[in-house]
């Protein structure tokens, strides 16, 4: 099994697999569910306490987002607080594009990440669920994944770009539409479905892949 400590040294960012454990369930919305949502936010823009209860709808989730890309409670903590400060005092600024309105605040969450990175010139680490990449990827023998296989994915999504780590990462990890990753990532849908095809195809030349689009 990979170990909590392993780290992996990339071109451009460190790529850390790690267990986060009480990860919240993702949010399937239907439209009528982030229109009633919509009323809440609008809401928020005249009550902070409408605000309030945003934030602890979203805050574990957010949490978790930045902490798989920083590995750092301490620093996580900090730049969680960054983005529902900033959500908070832009909020009259929102505007409903018939997404939840967690896909503004991951938004805002992979900024404050990414500018954080580029302040400190560090290299990136994006930390994926182990458990989760293996109900991705099958296991033909029916047994645990052998050493030189987990090395092999490790290896696999080290020559992967950051760009489509994070796509990657979006849509299993957080289980993100394709509509909400082009607006979190500001890229278009098209080219955040070409991002993870990449990723798939690249995977799909050493395991066999569990997915449908």
């Amino acid at each position: 099994m990979w170990s909590a400590c392993d780290l992996f040294d990339i071109t451009d960012y460190m790529l850390k697999t790690i267990n986060l454990k009480n990860l919240s369930a993702a949010r399937h919305m239907t439209e009528d569910q982030i229109s009633a949502e919509n009323e809440l936010v609008e809401r928020a823009k005249k009550d902070p306490r409408a605000f309030g209860i945003l934030y602890d709808r979203y805050f574990e989730g957010i949490f978790n987002f930045i902490l798989r890309r920083t590995d750092d409670e301490a620093l996580t903590s900090d730049l969680c607080s960054q983005v529902f400060l900033k959500a908070l005092q832009n909020i009259k600024k929102y505007e409903y594009r018939g997404l939840p309105f967690s896909a503004w605040l991951y938004r805002v969450a992979s900024n404050e990440v990414n500018k954080h990175y580029t302040k400190k010139k560090r290299k990136r680490i994006f930390s994926l669920e182990e458990e989760r990449f293996f109900e991705i990827i099958e296991n033909e023998t029916d047994t645990n994944f052998s050493e030189e296989q987990i090395q092999l994915l490790i290896q696999t999504l080290k020559d992967l770009p950051t760009d489509v780590i994070e796509v990657l990462e979006l849509r299993f990890f957080e289980e993100k539409s394709f509509k909400e990753i082009s607006f979190i990532l500001n890229i278009g849908e098209s080219g955040a479905k070409m991002r993870l095809y990449r990723a798939v195809e690249k995977l799909k030349q050493h395991f066999k892949v569990n997915w449908k689009e």
